[in-house]
């Protein structure tokens, strides 16, 4: 199984999408096509961004956590 894309390479599969999209060059049934390829690859990225932004909270209520716990002991 092979391993997921980064965020990084779907950014950039949705940019080359929107590029191929915005030419005018496409038929309708292509165009919607890679509209749904679209729209996949865009909730793919949101749901990665809120994954990392909940490990970002976490993080930072360790660190927040961790200083107070710091500061009580001097």
């Amino acid at each position: 199984m092979p391993a997921p894309a980064s965020f990084e390479d779907l950014l950039a599969k949705l940019e080359a999408i929107v590029e191929k999209m915005e030419s005018g060059d496409l038929k309708l049934e292509d165009s919607l096509k890679l509209f749904e390829e679209g729209m996949k690859l865009t909730k793919e990225c949101n749901q990665r961004l809120n994954e990392i932004e909940k490990k970002v909270k976490t993080l930072l209520k360790t660190a927040t956590a961790k200083s107070k716990d710091d500061e009580s002991k001097s």
